[in-house]
């Protein structure tokens, strides 16, 4: 008998319940118990939706209040010094201020340093590892779900994030120091094991993505110590691998001493095969054949005859699932009423997942004629989408035919470039700058929505627009800034905006994905070909470059964020929708130059996220990711200053890529990893320019002058000063312009004083 089951659940409820919770809570305006009373109605309705699909084991532990990897740290004791002291430790507030860096009280520290979940847009909290670390079994949060749950009757499968994943992650020690911390590390993990077991749990999932990458000797090493010391428990465990194939830690993996193992047939069908030639026959095989990762709906002929694939071979026990969590996909398509008839029909989202789920049991277990009209369904949905009119442009298709070599290519090198930008652009040492966004305040959101519905005209929309920006100039001016941006008030999200102006896109009213914490995102969806219809921007640069003597900056999203920031279309190459975005954008940025703007960002944020996570498959993304940015900004001019900014990742092993770009200037964040991020760029001798965040926005803490001067000096020890731009780490639409002025005017300050220091010295 064939067991379906889960392996995590959107955790913001279908209306965001839990962002808007969240951000009262930060305000003050509800206490932790009404905080908790939303999570808990979000928690419960995710349970008996799965149960109402049939979900044999019910994820738990899935739910956090601002990240798992957090919760995992905080389950284990992991919490750094400067958060241990004081009647906060152990509380709510406590919690927060790691992940946000500030408690309820207004008192700063600085939080947790944040990066991407291996290949997703979804940020996590990395651990922070001390030196002479212990390990403490910490808080009830896990075994209190657990209880709820089966009060309600369901039958409970607890997910925690594996031991070894967990410790590969973490930060504060190199790998063989690590390593070192792992057998009192697995002791925690032994009790929580027992407690579960206490508690009657017979299932928990461990998930170990890391199986998925190139390992080292050594961890192979210790997952294999790791789940030899578990496994003689009195709950069974199922190991979860997703986002990729097992490859050469297949036989490995199956030989491991657990009673299940989970594989994502998605990401990698290929690995099937070799599973099937190593994997017992006494252990539960967990099959993901449900998209985790994207919205379309599933081929459940194809799933079937997969499944029907293993069964002749394989005589034991088999789970269906989705490849990974349903974290990364929106919560409910039956809330959109608005979206083409025809498109619709080719989407799933996670309670259309589950259903999916439903129906490949039934079909199994009594016969393809008792789901006949689902099937016949998701039929027509496969037939239509790789059929229809409206996926293909044959424009598009001509004008990718035509892309040359020279139109990747800047018209002089770097060094020569400069000096054209020193002499169109006189800007001082240590130039001033902003990401592109400004808060996005009510009465902003109030406008678009006005807007969008009609409910204002477009010239009234236009004037207050404009008003907007103007507000923002004049705040830029106040604050002494050396390159302006508009603000990007007519911006709802720096994909979205793009994307409802491009055709080849579609877009959803209530299609909400966590990034982290109350972040949400709406990502576009990528139906068939790209092109621009018109210009998207000029009119708003221009004007605000209208009211200012100083240079703003024209802002645009790049191809490779824009994909991987989107739900993408399956049925070609994603390198081939890359270049089709890329000639889109190359249109805007030949646009923003002929209307006088001297200086355009093109924003890559996401071009390390979209990196295979094996290293086998690097060289080609990067070609393709880099060739695709280049190809948008190698038409302009030598004068042209072409920026681009990257967020929250790694840069060591990609570095030589970056410079491929060949961007003017870059920014990065630097600012919760203190600067560590710049060592990469001056190992390889970075010769461009680069601008190193030093005011961290995803935090509500106002940086004070001296911080600011103090990352200053270390990115003054690690590069040139004559490469050095100040800015904050990212874009600022999510602080209030209470935090932004006088965060950008201790900024502003801090320059100054390196520019007078700088001065003396020569």
């Amino acid at each position: 008998m064939i067991k379906i089951h889960n392996l995590g659940f959107p955790r913001l409820g279908p209306n965001r319940e839990l962002k808007f919770a969240l951000e009262r809570y930060w305000r003050g305006d509800i206490d932790p118990q009404a905080l908790e009373a939303v999570a808990a109605q979000i928690r419960s309705d995710n349970w008996r939706l799965q149960a109402n699909n049939g979900i044999d084991y019910i994820p738990v532990g899935d739910f956090s209040l601002y990240d798992t990897v957090l919760d995992t740290s905080v389950l284990l004791g992991v919490i750094p010094e400067r958060f241990e002291a004081g009647p906060a430790r152990g509380t709510l507030s406590n919690y927060f201020r790691m992940a946000r860096g500030q408690a309820q009280d207004g008192k700063q520290y600085r939080a947790l340093e944040m990066t991407k979940w291996f290949d997703t847009n979804y940020h996590f909290l990395v651990p922070e590892l001390q030196p002479r670390q212990k390990f403490k079994l910490t808080g009830d949060k896990l075994f209190r779900e657990v209880e709820q749950l089966q009060a309600l009757g369901f039958q409970a499968k607890p997910v925690l994030l594996g031991p070894v994943t967990w410790l590969w992650l973490a930060k504060g020690m190199g790998a063989d120091d690590k390593l070192m911390l792992l057998e009192s590390l697995l002791a925690v993990y032994a009790q929580i094991l027992n407690h579960l077991a206490d508690l009657g749990v017979h299932w928990m999932q461990l998930d170990e993505p890391l199986l998925v990458l190139d390992l080292p000797v050594e961890w192979k090493n210790a997952i294999e110590m790791s789940y030899h010391r578990l496994h003689n428990n009195r709950v069974k465990i199922l190991l979860a691998t997703y986002f990729g194939g097992l490859a050469e830690n297949t036989s490995f993996a199956c030989k491991l001493p657990v009673a299940g193992l989970h594989i994502d047939l998605i990401r990698a069908p290929e690995q099937l095969t070799p599973v099937l030639d190593n994997f017992p026959a006494h252990k539960v095989l967990s099959l993901g054949l449900i998209d985790g990762r994207n919205i379309w709906r599933s081929d459940l002929r194809q799933a079937l005859a997969t499944v029907a694939q293993v069964q002749q071979r394989f005589q034991g026990e088999l789970w269906l699932a989705p490849s990974c969590s349903l974290l990364h996909v929106p919560v409910d398509l039956d809330k959109e009423t608005g979206l083409d008839p025809t498109v619709i029909t080719w989407l799933a989202f996670a309670r259309q997942k589950l259903t999916e789920l439903k129906v490949l049991r039934l079909a199994l277990e009594e016969g393809e004629a008792a789901v006949a009209q689902e099937l016949q369904a998701s039929d027509e949905a496969v037939r239509s989408k790789r059929t229809s009119p409206l996926i293909h442009n044959a424009a598009t298709q001509s004008r990718l035919n035509s892309i040359t070599a020279d139109m990747l290519q800047r018209q002089n090198p770097y060094e020569r470039r400069k000096k054209r930008q020193q002499e169109s652009l006189p800007l001082p040492l240590f130039p001033t700058t902003t990401i592109g966004s400004f808060p996005q305040t009510q009465d902003i959101r109030k406008l678009r929505q006005d807007y969008k519905k009609s409910l204002i005209t477009p010239a009234d929309y236009t004037e207050a627009m404009q008003s907007q920006i103007r507000y923002c100039i004049e705040e830029q001016e106040k604050l002494g800034l050396d390159v302006f941006v508009h603000g990007e008030a007519e911006r709802n999200d720096m994909v979205e905006y793009f994307g409802e102006q491009l055709q080849g896109f579609v877009f959803t009213g209530y299609g909400w994905v966590q990034s982290y914490g109350s972040r949400c995102v709406k990502p576009p969806i990528i139906y068939g070909d790209i092109s621009r219809p018109k210009a998207m921007t000029p009119a708003w640069i221009s004007y605000a470059q209208s009211l200012t003597d100083k240079p703003v900056k024209g802002m645009l999203t790049g191809p490779v964020t824009i994909l991987n920031w989107s739900f993408v279309r399956n049925d070609q190459d994603r390198a081939v929708t890359a270049r089709q975005l890329a000639l889109a954008l190359r249109d805007e940025v030949q646009d923003l130059e002929q209307a006088g703007v001297k200086i355009i960002q093109i924003d890559e944020a996401a071009l390390r996220e979209g990196l295979p996570l094996r290293r086998s498959a690097w060289q080609a993304y990067l070609d393709w990711a880099t060739g695709a940015f280049r190809l948008t900004a190698g038409g302009v001019n030598d004068a042209t200053q072409i920026h681009t900014h990257m967020c929250y990742s790694e840069f060591n092993d990609i570095v030589d890529a970056i410079a491929d770009m060949d961007a003017d200037v870059i920014t990065i964040e630097t600012s919760r990893s203190n600067m560590e991020l710049l060592e990469a760029f001056v190992d390889f001798h970075y010769p461009n320019d680069i601008g190193p965040g030093v005011y961290d926005i995803h935090s509500p803490n106002i940086p004070e002058t001296g911080q600011i001067v103090a990352l200053l000096k270390q990115a003054k020890d690690r590069i040139n000063a004559d490469q050095l731009w100040v800015n904050p780490d990212c874009g600022l639409k999510t602080r209030t312009w209470q935090e932004v002025r006088p965060a950008l005017q201790n900024m502003v300050q801090a320059a100054a004083i390196l520019r007078t220091e700088s001065m003396a010295v020569k």
